[in-house]
């Protein structure tokens, strides 16, 4: 923010210490702090900047940052007030950005108050029911690789653990993936977390089995599949943030589309030229 954190002493001016002349319990966002040639500045307008302001400027000193929204609004007020009184050619933009500005923040107000409603239990328990109640079983594995360049390596490997070498063993000292020192153990996973070759060979595999060589992008693989189960559904409290999110963002969309089937919208005609959206020019008309 323009000369943010500069003393400006403006005379003519007329500033309070915060907190000063002032009973605590009498404070409010109307409390006016400061006055511009009779323009009130209030405790609120500090407070709603001081909001607005980037993080770096927040973690500043309370009374440094003060005095510098103090001396921003100040100089503001002065100029703004000036401008309103005596600038017979303001651009048509300021005008527009206003009406923008205030259309954005009274929107806000409207999502917020939307969003920030109640959601009974009722309600959860009813959206964890649809989206979870019929979820079919999806499989999960847990399965051990080991990554080498040629075919005829993954034979040998599969020769050698087929005449009682340890998977695990044999991994560590062979493979070339990054799961080798820890005996190819890839963990747990779902459909989809693997290349295709590999998932379609481990979805074909028995527990305790050793599969053929498998190529992929990566080289050549044997696998082993230690285990295999259907994926736990996630409880309601797992999922209770993502669910109320989506009650919010829903009730925020009834809201809009009830305000919509009931308002009288005009839109462009059809063939309006979107390009001219870019046409600054016409703001000077």
């Amino acid at each position: 923010m323009r000369n943010f954190l500069a003393a400006s002493a403006v005379s003519a001016l007329m500033v309070f210490s915060a907190g000063a002349g002032f009973a605590e319990q009498d404070l409010s966002a109307d409390t006016v702090i400061a006055s511009v040639n009779g323009t009130e500045i209030t405790l609120g307008h500090v407070i709603v900047l001081r909001g607005q302001l980037p993080q770096e400027y927040q973690s500043l000193p309370d009374d440094v940052l003060f005095e510098g929204i103090i001396s921003q609004l100040i100089e503001q007020t002065l100029l703004s007030d000036y401008a309103v009184a005596n600038v017979t050619d303001i651009p048509r933009e300021v005008e527009l950005a206003l009406e923008n500005e205030r259309r954005a923040l009274y929107a806000s107000v409207l999502i917020d108050t939307v969003a920030g409603r109640d959601i009974s239990e009722d309600a959860l328990l009813a959206a964890y029911d649809t989206q979870y109640g019929n979820m079919p079983a999806e499989p999960e594995f847990n399965a051990s690789h080991i990554l080498v360049e040629t075919e005829e390596e993954a034979l040998a490997l599969i020769e050698t653990l087929n005449g009682g070498a340890d998977f695990a063993e044999l991994a560590k000292e062979k493979s070339t993936g990054p799961s080798g020192p820890d005996g190819g153990a890839l963990g747990w996973f779902g459909l989809g977390m693997m290349v295709e070759p590999f998932e379609a060979a481990v979805v074909e595999m028995e527990v305790g089995a050793i599969s053929a060589p498998v190529e992929t992008q990566f080289g050549w693989h044997v696998l082993i599949l230690n285990e295999k189960r259907d994926k736990p559904t996630p409880t309601l409290e797992e999922t209770r943030p993502a669910l109320m999110d989506g009650l919010r963002q829903a009730a925020v969309e009834a809201e809009i589309a009830g305000l919509t089937d009931g308002a009288e919208i005009v839109r462009p005609p059809e063939g309006f030229d979107p390009a001219l959206m870019r046409d600054t020019s016409l703001l000077l008309k």
